[in-house]
């Protein structure tokens, strides 16, 4: 392969928890009045760091959120993980493949990787390989979290591989100096058509578009 080694971002390209913890969202924030729909919870919140996600519920309030707002989103989530949560079809598969080290980059923290890793199997490919942005304070479009995870595993950022599946986390790679690669499950291939990144739909194809 022409890369040393390969990150993916968490939430909607390992698992299948976009829906999952949007929807738990949504139901808070219907409990403050706000009503919005899981599509829009997709479009708006998907990808984004929480306290962004807080920031955009208050603006569309009109008002700041409660104290208790965050900490029950992060404890539903949390039930909702262990209950629901699912790996990616085909991410199981492609992973046992892998002849390159892999490792994870979110904007998520480390608990709810760490939830959503080991409910869905996925922990033994990463452990001692989960990279947060809460760790080095960089979130996606900035690259910090991916310039961290591959400092943090001794390759270059030329010649690490990024999956992910938002356009702020292909942003983010192209600005890290890396080659990004666009997880479109859906299809919806032009959401992630930035620069030169491939997109693919189906993980059993990424091995070969890694070559």
């Amino acid at each position: 392969m022409r890369f040393e080694a390969i990150i993916f971002d968490c939430d909607g390209t390992l698992v299948d928890s976009e829906r999952v913890g949007n929807a738990v969202i949504v139901d808070c924030a219907q409990e403050l009045g706000l009503s919005i729909t899981i599509e829009e919870a997709l479009e708006h919140f998907a990808g984004r760091k929480m306290a962004d996600t807080i920031d955009l519920i208050a603006q569309w309030l009109g008002k700041p959120v409660p104290d208790w707002f965050l900490p029950t989103i992060r404890q539903r989530m949390a039930f909702a993980f262990e209950e629901r949560l699912t790996a990616m079809d085909g991410v199981h598969e492609l992973l046992q493949k892998l002849l390159i080290p892999a490792c994870v980059a979110s904007n998520g923290p480390q608990d709810k990787m760490q939830i959503s890793l080991k409910v869905t199997g996925l922990l033994p490919y990463f452990d001692g390989r989960i990279y947060s942005a809460y760790d080095c304070g960089s979130w996606k479009p900035e690259p910090g979290i991916f310039l961290f995870a591959a400092r943090s595993m001794g390759v270059n950022p030329s010649a690490c591989a990024v999956v992910e599946d938002s356009p702020l986390g292909i942003q983010a790679a192209l600005s890290a100096g890396m080659t990004p690669f666009g997880y479109t499950p859906d299809g919806d291939d032009a959401r992630l058509a930035i620069g030169d990144t491939r997109t693919f739909t189906d993980m059993s194809s990424l091995h070969d578009l890694l070559r």
